[in-house]
C-alpha cells in the first residue's frame, strides 16, 4: 500500500497520549535546530546552533560521538579553502538520514551540504553550489537522492550513489524555508514571504504552485468574530471587542510536510495549518490559530495579541497522524479524517521551549525490549494484542529560541536546549 502512495494507516485513535515515557537528551549549548532518528529507531542525530552534530543511541540515551564545528583561519596566506574543510564552519540548521541510515546529510549557514558516513562517523563529501544559507535537506524515501533548499531561492538535487550534483530547481521568489519528499520523484517546498508551496515533478521538469495567504474562507474566518474550533490560551475562543476587526494575515509559509504522494500540510506565521491536495489550488481545510495567541504588552498599544506561528510540522508517513509545534509549551497531535478533507486535535504533549523540529517514526517489533526508558511504569498488565500498531516515537528538537533567528526567545518554565523523545504506546 505504501508503494501506491496513499494514506492507508488509520491509527490516530489507537494510541494512548497520556503521560508518554520520555527520553531527554542534552548535548548542545545553543538551541537544537534539527533531530532525526533512523528508521530502525536505533540511532539519533541532533544539530545545534553552535555548529555541532551529536550522535546518540536511541535505546539507551547514550551519546556515541560528536561531529564538532570546525574553526577555520579565514585570513592570511594559510587560510583554508571551503572545499578542504571536513565539517561545518557555522550553524547547522537541518539533518537528514538516508534509508538504512548509511549516510547523514547536514546543512546550514556555511552554504554547504555535508555528507557523513554514519557507521564510520566520517566526513565523506561537501557539496557547494548554494549562494546563501541552506535551510533544509531531505532524502527521497528508498533512494540515495538528496534535495537541499536554500535562501538563494533554489532547490538542488544530488545523487549520493555517484556522489554528484544532478540539477537545480528554480521558481521560488523568496528564501526556500522548508522541504519534504516521499518515495516518488517529487518534492514539496515553501518559499517564505513568496507565500507559495510548490510541488516539484522532477522527471517532468515541472512544478505546481499553491498560493497561501490569499483571500479565502480561512481569511473570512480570521476577520470574523470568535472562531469555531479554535482555542485560545485557556481553551476559550479568542474574543473580539465590539466593532473591532482583527486581521491575522499570512506573511510567510515556514513549514511543510507530506502526508502521502498527493496530500501535504503547510504552516506559517498566521498560526494556521493548511491541508492541501494536488488536485486543488486552495487549501482543502485550514485550522486557524492552531497554537493559540501570543500576548505582548506595548506601552503605546496596550495588550497586543498575535498568533504563534508554526515552527515545526511532521507526519507519520502514509497515516492519519501528524504533529505540530510552536512555543506555547505543547506539541499538538492531530488526526486526519478518513477522506482527508479535514483534521482535528487529538491530544497535546507537554514540551517547554520553542519546538524547532519534529519527526514521527514507527518502531520495529520488539524495540521496546531494548529501550528501557520507553517502557510504561507500571508495566502493562495486559499483553499487547497482535493486531496492535507499533509504538510511535515523537522526536522533538527544542530550543530557547527559534531555528532560523532570534525573533522569539523562551526562558524559564523548564525551557531548555534539548531533544525530547516521546514513546506513544497503543491503547491496551
Amino acid at each position: 500500500m505504501e508503494h501506491a502512495g496513499k494514506v492507508h494507516l488509520f491509527v490516530a485513535d489507537s494510541y494512548d497520549f497520556a503521560s508518554p515515557p520520555t527520553l531527554r537528551l542534552r548535548g548542545h549549548k545553543l538551541a537544537v535546530t534539527s533531530a532525526v532518528a533512523s528508521e530502525d529507531a536505533h540511532i539519533l542525530f541532533t544539530a545545534g546552533k553552535e555548529g555541532n552534530i551529536a550522535k546518540w543511541d536511541l535505546r539507551t540515551g547514550e551519546r556515541l560521538s560528536t561531529f564538532p564545528k570546525i574553526r577555520v583561519d579565514t585570513k592570511g596566506k594559510g587560510k583554508a579553502r571551503a572545499d578542504d574543510v571536513q565539517g561545518h564552519t557555522d550553524e547547522v540548521l537541518s539533518l537528514a538520514l538516508s534509508e538504512g541510515a548509511r549516510y547523514l546529510a547536514s546543512a546550514g549557514k556555511d552554504r554547504r551540504v555535508g555528507v557523513w558516513d554514519v557507521e564510520k562517523g566520517e566526513w565523506v563529501k561537501g557539496f557547494g553550489g548554494h549562494r546563501d544559507t541552506i535551510s533544509s535537506v531531505v532524502f527521497r524515501k528508498g533512494s540515495q537522492q538528496l534535495y537541499s533548499a536554500s535562501y538563494d531561492r533554489t532547490i538542488k538535487l544530488f545523487d549520493l550513489g555517484v556522489m554528484g550534483y544532478v540539477e537545480t530547481l528554480f521558481g521560488h521568489q523568496d528564501c526556500v524555508l522548508d522541504l519534504d519528499a516521499l518515495r516518488s520523484e517529487t518534492a514539496v517546498s515553501v518559499g517564505g514571504r513568496d507565500k507559495t508551496a510548490r510541488f516539484w515533478k522532477i522527471i517532468d521538469e515541472s512544478q505546481l504552485v499553491f498560493r497561501g495567504g490569499g483571500r479565502s474562507a480561512v481569511r473570512e474566518l480570521l476577520e470574523g468574530g470568535a472562531l469555531e474550533g479554535v482555542e485560545g490560551e485557556e481553551g476559550e475562543a479568542p474574543q473580539k471587542k465590539e466593532g473591532e476587526k482583527k486581521r491575522f494575515v499570512e506573511g510567510t509559509l515556514d513549514r511543510i510536510a507530506m502526508i502521502d504522494e498527493q496530500t501535504f500540510l503547510t504552516g506559517g506565521d498566521s498560526g494556521s495549518i493548511c491541508l492541501w491536495n494536488m488536485q486543488k489550488k486552495k487549501p482543502v481545510f485550514t485550522q486557524a490559530i492552531a497554537h493559540g495567541l501570543h500576548e505582548t504588552q506595548s506601552e503605546s498599544e496596550g495588550l497586543l495579541k498575535s498568533p504563534r506561528w508554526i515552527t515545526a510540522l511532521a507526519t507519520l508517513r502514509y497515516s492519519d497522524l501528524f504533529a505540530s509545534g510552536s512555543w506555547e509549551g505543547d506539541i499538538r497531535i492531530w488526526k486526519l479524517d478518513a477522506k482527508l478533507k479535514s483534521f482535528s486535535l487529538v491530544s497535546t504533549i507537554h514540551a517547554a521551549g520553542v519546538i524547532n523540529s519534529l519527526q514521527l517514526i514507527s518502531t520495529p517489533k520488539g524495540w521496546e525490549d531494548s529501550a528501557q526508558w520507553s517502557q510504561r511504569k507500571p508495566p502493562d498488565a495486559q499483553p499487547r494484542k497482535k493486531s496492535a500498531p507499533p509504538t510511535v516515537l515523537v522526536v522533538a528538537g527544542v530550543g530557547q529560541e527559534t531555528r532560523l533567528g532570534r525573533w522569539i526567545t523562551v526562558k524559564g518554565d523548564g525551557a531548555r536546549n534539548q531533544t525530547l523523545v516521546f514513546a506513544l504506546h497503543p491503547r491496551t
